[in-house]
């Protein structure tokens, strides 16, 4: 029945028009899935940086404070940022960042790493923890 059907014109097209079809939704549910986890508020996150200006800076060659430089923290491996010294605890770790371990590290970073000396306690909303995630993300374009 399948080889009759793919033999004819007609079925040919039912097939392409199938294939077109399930692509499509494969490429719908992938970009949909992209930006509900990019969906944070650029300007929120920026009001919300302000917490984590005071030891970190976010500009493309940007120096490091009391934290690293988090320009393009995305796909970083924990404790790389060269020439900072960070704690046994951040550079054992071999987390790589992304939005899942970010949020994570971000609502309780001494229970994520438990040892790495960063002081903050962290953020306790989960919109602020979004909004900062999507304002990282666009200052490391």
């Amino acid at each position: 029945m399948m080889k009759q059907l793919n033999d004819s014109l007609w079925g040919r097209g039912i097939i392409l028009i199938f294939w077109t079809i399930f692509f499509c939704a494969i490429i719908t549910g992938v970009s949909m899935g992209v930006s509900s986890v990019f969906a944070g508020d650029v300007d929120a996150g920026k009001k919300v940086f302000r917490k984590c200006n005071v030891c970190h800076t976010l500009e493309e060659g940007g120096k490091k404070k009391i934290g690293p430089n988090l320009f393009g923290i995305m796909g970083r491996q924990s404790g790389t940022f060269e020439g900072f010294k960070y704690s046994k605890a951040m550079k054992t770790a071999a987390v790589t960042w992304n939005v899942d371990t970010l949020t994570q590290y971000l609502s309780n970073p001494k229970a994520f790493i438990p040892g790495n000396k960063m002081a903050f306690p962290g953020i306790k909303k989960p919109e602020q923890i979004e909004n900062v995630i999507t304002y990282i993300i666009e200052k490391s374009k």
